[in-house]
């Protein structure tokens, strides 16, 4: 399990560090604190742990910015004890908090709990999403919603998107893609996946992304846009 340390104090982010890990979870500090959203969207975190004191941007404004995107546990963790930040970091969409200096063990308690809630036994059923930026591709209903807008794909369609989802920012080779639509490439007409890949920028340009399907001429394609 990925956890995403967002923590400015580098002495005790280290600390903090050392003890997750210990416990065999791969935990990467954060260190662009002017564009930690984009930071998140990279690693892709199971769990983030978020301070409030921050430099640029408070830990609630990045909660807000996150909760954009994922529905990732977020638990805080600050030296703030008033009831009101407590309140706040919960309405800005934080899990759990706990107050600096805390105790190893409830630390690593909550962070196990939260992931166990999410992902493991006590996780309900809830309906799988894949995400990047403001994208969100729903594969058992194939729909993607983006802003207030939506649409529907075919299952072709959606199997292209969520490649590209996953591998965003990252170019995505032409041979990747037919090996995730076809077994075997050697039976697909070369225009196949061009006639697939054009009508899917078609209905993404329909909810309001236009050219956010790169061709990289000689490699594949790239899902990239200006984040907004």
């Amino acid at each position: 399990m990925k956890i995403f340390l967002i923590e400015d104090d580098l002495t005790l982010a280290h600390l903090v560090c050392q003890t997750i890990e210990k416990y065999n979870f791969d935990v990467t500090i954060a260190t662009n604190f002017q564009y930690l959203d984009q930071e998140f969207l990279e690693l892709k975190p199971d769990l983030v742990l978020m301070d409030i004191n921050l430099p640029y941007f408070d830990g609630f404004y990045w909660t807000k910015k996150i909760r954009q995107q994922s529905n990732v546990p977020i638990i805080f963790l600050s030296a703030r004890e008033h009831p009101m930040d407590q309140v706040m970091a919960m309405e800005y969409g934080g899990d759990d908090y706990l107050v600096k200096p805390f105790n190893n063990d409830i630390l690593i308690a909550k962070i196990k709990s939260h992931l166990r809630r999410s992902y493991g036994e006590y996780a309900m059923a809830k309906e799988r999403t894949v995400s990047f930026q403001s994208l969100t591709y729903y594969p058992e209903r194939l729909e993607i919603h983006y802003q207030a807008n939506t649409e529907l794909l075919t299952k072709k369609e959606g199997e292209l998107l969520e490649l590209l989802i996953e591998e965003a920012p990252k170019v995505v080779p032409r041979e990747m893609l037919l090996m995730t639509l076809w077994d075997d490439i050697r039976f697909v007409d070369d225009n196949t996946l061009s006639v697939n890949m054009g009508r899917l920028r078609k209905k993404l340009e329909d909810i309001g992304l236009s050219d956010c399907i790169l061709t990289i001429r000689g490699k594949g394609y790239q899902l990239n846009w200006q984040v907004d």
